[in-house]
């Protein structure tokens, strides 16, 4: 199996480790290009940022990637000339119109959603969903999101070494063609 076949929607994966995390990333970074979506879902501390990291490693962008929850997002340039990556925090946001407002290059970059579940209505027409899944009461799955001081641990102090199981689904022409 090649690496872009083991994470071509629809896919299924379980991540035991944040090495891993990273390393699906940088996986899936292989089948992105300029005007993909990926809007990720899971409790905090999942691994959402670190798999965008990786997402960030794969496509050689201008580092670090680090949660952009009080700046809403963060655009990382390539620094091989290839498609930047544009990392959102939605989890402030409250509807699509928010979202758009944002003024992000969804077209020329790969843009990554943390929080993003429920506001594509009208944003996007193709979108990939990545859903992480961790064991019930593991480590930060109870931990209140709202608290600031949550906010600034980010999922490196989160997202304790324990299996999670990642679904990859691919919506519209981009994805089902």
């Amino acid at each position: 199996m090649t690496v872009a076949e083991s994470v071509e929607p629809p896919a299924t994966r379980v991540v035991a480790t944040r090495e891993a995390m990273h390393a699906l990333g940088v996986e899936l970074a292989s089948i992105l290009r300029p005007g993909d979506l990926l809007v990720l879902t899971g409790p905090l501390g999942a691994g959402k940022t670190t798999l965008t990291r990786g997402i960030g490693e794969g496509l050689h962008v201008r580092g670090p990637v680090t949660s952009p929850t009080f700046v809403l997002a963060r655009t990382h340039p390539s620094l091989i000339g290839g498609v930047p990556l544009v990392h959102v925090d939605a989890y402030r946001l409250s509807s699509a119109l928010e979202l758009d407002d944002l003024d992000i290059d969804f077209a020329g970059s790969v843009v990554v959603v943390e929080w993003g579940s429920g506001m594509l209505d009208g944003v996007a027409e193709s979108w990939l969903e990545v859903v992480i899944e961790r064991p019930t009461g593991a480590g930060a799955s109870d931990v209140d999101a709202t608290d600031d001081e949550d906010d600034e641990l980010d999922d490196d102090e989160l997202d304790a070494d324990e299996p999670r199981t990642v679904r990859i689904t691919g919506f519209g022409p981009r994805w089902t063609a």
